[in-house]
């Protein structure tokens, strides 16, 4: 009787839990197609601050439009997603459309994902892009981003135009046959919307304490 009441119990408090992190999380509320992308001040890599204000293109100029990605240095998924981060700012920043990279996680809960551990995998890795710092987590839940790595495409209004996964092989580049992102970019050069405004992030949960 003992032991039933206990693993009752437990598995009370393991549905409150469970229960406070779903609710507590379908209160972010997030940004859809649109809408206008909330602003940010963060500390990037090399110890300065950026926000739309003062982000600019490959070419010194105000960018055309912003491939903001929140994404982490221990993810699985991000971490297959590296190099095509960088091959999309190094295709799209000279034509107005630079990666802005945010690393959401908590490092308290993943100390892999600290901001030292950050500058080190952005040498490492040759980062061509801004790596910025979501300390105390405060603009991840305005997106309503929920995974690494999660794309917002915004235009040169600071609109969303689309929103989801890099392409359509999340682990594997070598099985990419929808460039989701640059088919959106191209979309909105042609001065129309994306073919997929929406697709699904496939990556790791954002981790919070």
């Amino acid at each position: 009787m003992k032991k039933t009441f206990l693993l009752i119990a437990a598995a009370l408090l393991l549905m409150s839990f469970i229960g406070y992190e779903i609710s507590d999380r379908s209160n972010v509320p997030g940004i859809e197609i649109g809408d206008k992308a909330p602003e940010f001040k963060l500390k990037n890599i090399d110890g300065k601050f950026y926000s739309f204000d003062n982000i600019k293109d490959a070419n010194g100029k105000t960018p055309k439009g912003y491939i903001v990605v929140f994404t982490c240095n221990t993810c699985p998924y991000a971490i297959a997603n590296e190099q095509r981060l960088i091959e999309l700012h190094n295709n799209y920043a000279s034509k107005g459309y630079p990666v802005v990279a945010i690393q959401p996680n908590d490092p308290s809960v993943q100390p892999g994902d600290s901001f030292a551990a950050m500058k080190e995998n952005a040498s490492e890795k040759g980062f061509p892009f801004l790596y910025l710092f979501d300390e105390g987590q405060e603009v991840y839940p305005k997106y309503g981003a929920t995974k690494t790595p999660e794309v917002y495409l915004i235009d040169s209004k600071r609109i969303l135009r689309y929103h989801g996964a890099i392409d359509d092989s999340p682990r594997d580049e070598s099985g990419v046959s929808q460039k989701f992102v640059e088919e959106a970019i191209k979309a909105i050069e042609a001065g129309k919307d994306p073919d997929n405004r929406t697709t699904k992030a496939v990556g790791c949960s954002i981790k919070t304490a």
